[in-house]
């Protein structure tokens, strides 16, 4: 199976209901997401691009249609079968860094083993392993008021990939940040593409949307455009 996409979504559909009223938030989507790939979703509010990514996240199930994750039809999972898939598989980002306030940036990175029982030397080790990658090492005892928007947000990327997950949900990762900010963690985002990672970033900011490989727009509950293009390298814009 290890030639079949790493997400692939068949016609799903996704409907709400507000009371009496149904909203079809999704409405027939087919996506693929291909191992190693940086995509970036955009649309307008209410088009849809949340809803895909909370479906490909495991954190809400499809109406109708398919969604095969590693090959694994996970559709028509459990509420619990999907918190094993969310914890083993995806690594989450959001726009409000979500770090508990009081704990070292260390030990927010070592939060999601300590829920999958990792013994405490080696989530200590994994955790700064991860706060390399991020270049925060010098910070790993900072709390999250003592660092910058940009440094807490990459605390959040070093706890997003320290389960070693196989894909990266950002959900307008730089909707805090200053544009300086933003760019140094687009350049981390390639960094983490280039060494194998699969980063799926939900953006309504066109000059972050450049930074990906592929762009899907979505409309109504469409895709609308689903484009490749060169992207901009962040580290030749975060030198100038």
């Amino acid at each position: 199976m290890h030639d079949a996409p790493l997400v692939r979504l068949e016609q799903v559909t996704k409907i709400y209901r507000m009371g009496d009223v149904e909203v079809g938030a999704l409405r027939g989507v087919d996506f693929t997401l291909e191992r190693g790939e940086f995509v970036a979703v955009m649309g307008a509010s209410g088009s849809g691009k949340s809803t895909l990514m909370q479906i490909v996240g495991c954190l809400d199930g499809p109406t109708s249609g398919r969604y095969w994750l590693e090959g694994r039809d996970v559709s028509s999972l459990g509420a619990n079968a999907l918190a094993e898939v969310r914890n083993t598989t995806l690594g989450f980002v959001f726009q409000s860094f979500n770090l508990l306030a009081r704990t070292s940036a260390v030990e927010n990175v070592e939060l999601p083993m300590l829920y999958a029982g990792v013994g405490a030397r080696e989530r200590r080790r994994r955790a700064l392993e991860a706060l390399d990658q991020v270049g925060l090492s010098s910070r790993a005892h900072h709390h999250p008021n003592q660092l910058s928007g940009g440094q807490q947000q990459r605390v959040a990327i070093a706890r997003a990939i320290v389960g070693r997950p196989r894909v990266i949900l950002a959900d307008e990762p730089t909707g805090n940040l200053d544009s300086q900010s933003s760019v140094e963690i687009m350049q981390l985002f390639q960094t983490l593409g280039a060494n194998g990672m699969t980063v799926m970033l939900v953006t309504h900011e066109p000059d972050i949307a450049q930074f990906a490989a592929r762009v899907v727009v979505m409309r109504d509950g469409l895709i609308k455009t689903d484009t490749r293009q060169t992207p901009k390298a962040a580290h030749a814009e975060a030198a100038s």
